[in-house]
């Protein structure tokens, strides 16, 4: 099979567990990208956030971000973005308020949260701010619904950090009941992605394939959370890195070596130099397009 899209995760995928981009990694990337095949990051992340990751990898391609609510190459030129309204915004922050959990509204051009403190609100400071640029702002606030009452939103993604993963469970279960207008993503056992109807990472990856002319059977996906299943399954080669956990690899149909073994380096080198230019192939008429 010839593949013509390499599209990747950011956290545990290309960034170490020090939050660092290895040089074999950007090594790697510069590789496919010179055998004319389209590299592309497919991340939970916010636009900002993985635009920076995308500038140090010199990609140029449209990022599928926001869980897949919001592609583009440029923030104020997005190729396509679906919002959650301002009455969902507001009556699902009225209904996780008076739960244990922390309230990220991410929004392209800021974020927005509340200022509960968790046990374990090292982590989740740590995950507020991994990779975020300086420009991006991020405010806390004492009560969001009250912020919101004054000045509605309409973010592309909001993040739910909890304390118990039962609270998780049953506020997965009560939304989804609830509004179906979104979408419930879990990545782990403490946070859930809330996100418009129809949208993930796998229908923004289709979405970004149709706009470029590559069927998901030409696409190799590596990732490492529980929100890229759907994509490795989906897709011509779904790669699960080897810091993945259990559901994830069983879902791939490769594994790679972890985020600290240059997985992504390793997978390159394993499989892409067996395929030759696409430039190449089309000259010798085994691809037309």
């Amino acid at each position: 099979m010839i593949y013509r899209l390499l599209a990747l995760n950011i956290d545990g995928t290309l960034l170490q567990s020090n939050g660092r981009l290895h040089k074999s990694t950007k090594d790697a990337v510069e590789y496919v990208q010179q055998k004319g095949i389209v590299v592309s990051i497919v991340t939970s992340r916010s636009f900002p956030s993985a635009k920076k990751v995308a500038r140090a990898l010199k990609i140029k391609t449209p990022l599928v971000t926001h869980q897949g609510a919001y592609i583009a190459s440029l923030q104020d030129a997005p190729i396509y973005v679906k919002r959650l309204t301002e009455e969902i915004t507001y009556d699902v922050v009225c209904f996780l308020e008076v739960l244990p959990c922390q309230i990220r509204l991410v929004h392209e051009q800021f974020s927005l949260a509340n200022k509960l403190k968790l046990n374990n609100n090292l982590l989740v400071r740590t995950v507020f701010t991994s990779g975020d640029p300086v420009l991006y702002s991020q405010q806390f606030v004492s009560s969001l619904s009250e912020h919101l009452h004054g000045q509605p939103i309409t973010p592309p993604k909001i993040e739910v950090y909890f304390e118990e993963k039962k609270d998780l469970q049953d506020t997965k279960l009560a939304l989804s009941k609830m509004f179906p207008e979104i979408e419930i993503i879990e990545l782990d056992p403490l946070r859930l992605d809330i996100v418009p109807n129809g949208c993930s990472k796998l229908s923004g990856l289709a979405y970004l394939g149709r706009q470029l002319g590559i069927g998901l059977h030409e696409m190799v996906v590596i990732g490492d959370g529980l929100d890229d299943i759907p994509m490795l399954e989906a897709t011509g080669l779904g790669v699960a890195m080897g810091n993945a956990d259990f559901p994830v690899k069983r879902a791939a149909d490769w594994i790679t070596r972890s985020e600290n073994e240059h997985g992504v380096a390793y997978m390159v080198k394993e499989h892409f130099r067996k395929q030759q230019p696409i430039e190449f192939l089309r000259k010798m008429k085994i691809i037309k397009k």
